[in-house]
């Protein structure tokens, strides 16, 4: 009788999905009993081991992210069902695995690409001895059959690993797509940089999953490492995507920018519309040194010469790490900067993790790193930055991601950038938000308090305040409370609006300014003048906005 078998997984959200146990499924359903199911970390660990505990093995797809739930919910698979054997596989334990092997919840890994091990697996359990790259205990002994295996992928040719799914639910998740296996790159801090050699789908399955993903999902995200290597295959499928596409699609594409061949660029911007395509691009470190001391290659010039040709079309995700080798604050410091008067809608300003299987983990002691023990294995000092600097970044993070990437302070932001250090100001704006709020817990309103305390405290700029206020009203849906006492109050607004022959039936604020908006908003140059900066706010929606200038009316005091 053959084993029934689970394959499954801890997301680390609903809206995220697992292509691997899809693969696998696809590839060996017909040769077993065999299930698949999703899970995510936040669900209840008992109820999760309660279903899984029905197998005879449960197979678990394991990253950074889930494997400290996975292996608590392997311990509780095994208290309820003592005999139910777990296999685990996925990048997380495909190096370094001697501890968690040794686990008695634990007793078989498959290291490395899975498809060719899962095969022999099902095929020829419980007789492991010759599964390939499979790591099992024996008589108290840890064995590993070490094999140079590859899949050919190719043998992905007309498959849909989607075909399983219950198609009304892809609407709501992140649909990921491969095209192509490997990187031609090598950074020391990416596990990618392990397998250089490129491997490419056939082109016809590609367009296929494509098509049934476009019908029935939103969001598809290629998981290709640089999606733009080849110029001709990435025109052909964004031609593709053009031509099929229905209404809602998004596509998010991880890119090597500096790269990206002229005529990309040109079918881009002569073709594709504001909002389809999204972009995920590395910069990671603008310092040269540290570039070549990871084995990395970029030219930032080339890079931003790219974003700001296509910036108009692709909304851009950029971003940096914290803590590469020969990198000191100040090194961080000109790297951040530089990257942020890119001014791209997201900037991550990651932490450098030591995963295991990278050079970057097997060379730490060479520059006195010191990195957490556990999952995600992040840096807690080096020789170049020490603990209380990491602390003091992290501040900058969490205020760049309250106020720049949400976003809620888009204007504000980018003056500080034009005129003062973006950098020290968001430090201090971070380290001023924690010592203020709740680490988690915090109103719309109190994001701003903060921002304008922070501000007025250590900043004498008038311009600064105006454009915080403008930030403030422009991002609520209905009139919100007076936080700035810039707003002409009821009586001068009405004189104001019979004045100027201002006719609205929505809520209008008026807020006097003492530069040319358009000129600010289209060039980011304060050029001074008298306004009137007007919001009409619908009820629903963001508010609409005008400037009015060479207004008719004395404003009353």
């Amino acid at each position: 009788m053959q084993p029934s078998i689970l394959l499954t997984t801890l997301n680390a959200k609903y809206i995220h999905i697992n292509l691997a146990i899809r693969i696998l499924y696809d590839l060996n359903h017909k040769r077993g009993n065999i299930d698949w199911k999703e899970f995510t970390i936040k669900l209840d660990f008992d109820e999760i081991a309660t279903k899984c505990a029905k197998y005879d093995i449960v197979c678990f797809s394991c990253y950074i992210w889930n494997i400290s739930q996975t292996l608590e919910v392997c311990k509780r698979i095994k208290s309820i069902s003592p005999n139910t054997k777990i296999l685990l596989g996925g990048p997380e334990v495909s190096y370094e695995y001697d501890d968690v092997i040794a686990q008695d919840c634990v007793d078989y890994i498959i290291v490395g690409e899975g498809e060719i091990p899962f095969e022999k697996f099902v095929e020829h359990y419980p007789t492991v001895e010759n599964v390939p790259n499979l790591v099992y205990k024996k008589e108290g002994k840890i064995i590993f059959n070490k094999e140079n295996v590859t899949f050919d992928i190719q043998n992905l040719k007309g498959r849909n690993p989607y075909q399983y799914d219950d198609p009304s639910t892809l609407i709501n998740r992140v649909c990921y797509i491969e095209t192509s296996r490997g990187c031609p790159y090598k950074c020391e801090f990416c596990l990618a940089s392990l397998d250089n050699k490129m491997r490419y789908l056939p082109m016809d399955t590609i367009k296929q999953n494509l098509l049934y993903l476009m019908e029935h999902g939103k969001t598809i995200k290629f998981l290709d490492r640089t999606f733009n290597i080849k110029r001709d295959f990435t025109i052909e499928l964004f031609q593709f995507i053009l031509d099929h596409h229905k209404p809602g699609n998004v596509f998010q594409f991880e890119i090597t920018a500096d790269i990206v061949h002229p005529d990309i660029i040109k079918f881009i911007n002569e073709k594709v519309p504001p909002g389809l395509f999204r972009f995920e691009i590395g910069i990671q470190t603008v310092n040269q040194e540290s570039n070549r001391e990871v084995s990395r290659k970029q030219n930032f010039e080339k890079t931003s010469n790219v974003i700001h040709q296509l910036k108009e079309r692709i909304e851009m995700h950029l971003d940096l790490i914290v803590g590469l080798p020969l990198e000191y604050i100040s090194d961080l410091k000109f790297s951040f900067e530089s990257t942020f008067k890119l001014y791209p809608p997201e900037l991550q300003l990651g932490f450098l993790k030591f995963l295991k299987g990278t050079p970057v983990r097997e060379k730490y002691e060479n520059y006195g790193y010191k990195f957490d023990p556990e999952p995600p294995y992040q840096i807690i000092e080096s020789n170049f930055l020490s603990a209380q600097e990491l602390q003091d970044i992290t501040d900058l993070e969490n205020a760049l991601e309250i106020y720049w990437n949400k976003p809620r302070a888009f204007n504000t932001l980018k003056y500080v950038s034009e005129n003062y250090s973006i950098f020290d100001y968001l430090m201090g704006l971070g380290k001023y938000f924690g010592e203020r709020n709740h680490a988690y817990k915090f109103t719309i309103i109190e994001i701003y308090e903060t921002i304008l305390e922070y501000t007025k405290a250590n900043f004498n700029d008038e311009l600064l305040l105006q454009l915080i206020a403008i930030d403030y009203y422009t991002n609520q849906k209905s009139k919100p409370k007076d936080l700035f006492e810039f707003e002409l109050n009821k009586k001068a607004t009405e004189i104001f609006k019979e004045a100027n022959e201002i006719e609205t039936k929505d809520r209008l604020v008026l807020l006097p300014i003492s530069f040319d908006w358009k000129v600010w908003n289209s060039d980011l140059k304060i050029i001074e003048s008298n306004e009137m900066f007007a919001l009409y706010y619908p009820g629903n929606t963001l508010p609409k906005i005008e400037s009015i200038q060479n207004y008719k009316v004395e404003i009353p005091t």
